[in-house]
This record gives C-alpha cells, structure tokens and sequence, in this order.
C-alpha cells in the first residue's frame, strides 16, 4: 500500500485507548469471540437491510457505519496483541490477490454483465 499511515495510525490509537481507557486487552479468544458477535450484528442489519428480513419495531435506526468500525476495532485488537502489522499484511493480501486471480475473475461466466435481449420482433 502506498499510503499506509491511516491503518498504522489507527493501530496506535487503539493500542492507546486499550491501555489508557480499557485498561488491558481481552484475551485474544476472548477478541474472536467479540470479533464474530460484532460481525453478526452486521449480519443482521445487511439482511435486513438488503435481504428478505424486515426489522422489528423495536430495532430502531440500525447503524450499519457503527457496527463495522466495531468490527474494524476489534479486529485491530486482535492484530495489536498478536504483533501483526496490518498495513504490511494487507499489502501483502492484495498483491497475493492480484497475482493469483488476476484473471480468474474476468473469466468467470457468472460476473459477466447480462447480455442486452433482444428487442421483440414486429
């Protein structure tokens, strides 16, 4: 990645918070336990919002923004106390990616854009 200092920065802020704010980290199970309810939230909210469920009265302005930047904290946890460094990680993920699939995608029948039908015939 070109510009990694956002993530980097990130990482620092949240090391900080932890240490100032939360006092200590969980336990890194104690982290994936959070880290898989968080991303069930929002699994629900998605579902809801662009699948077939509908939200009870009781659900009141799901915030879909919040829910992943929770998701994004605690995953930023998880890399904080078990020494990954995400902006090299992430780097390294994309250019794997890139090589791997760099056609494999675009070959793929299935993400062809639908053909045009033809119109009727008069």
């Amino acid at each position: 990645m070109k510009d990694d200092t956002g993530i980097r920065e990130y990482q620092a802020m949240v090391d900080q918070w932890v240490k100032e704010i939360g006092v200590r980290y969980f336990s890194e199970l104690t982290n994936l336990g959070l880290l898989l309810e968080e991303a069930g939230e929002v699994a629900r909210i998605m579902t809801r919002l662009y699948g077939d469920q509908s939200f009870k009265r009781a659900d009141v302005s799901p915030d879909l923004g919040d829910e992943l930047a929770d998701v994004m904290f605690v995953l930023v946890c998880i890399a904080n106390q078990t020494g990954v460094d995400l902006p090299t990680a992430l780097a390294r993920n994309l250019e794997k990616k890139s090589t791997r699939d760099k056609t494999r995608h675009w070959n793929n029948p299935k993400l062809q854009p639908p053909s045009t039908p033809e119109p009727p015939k008069r």
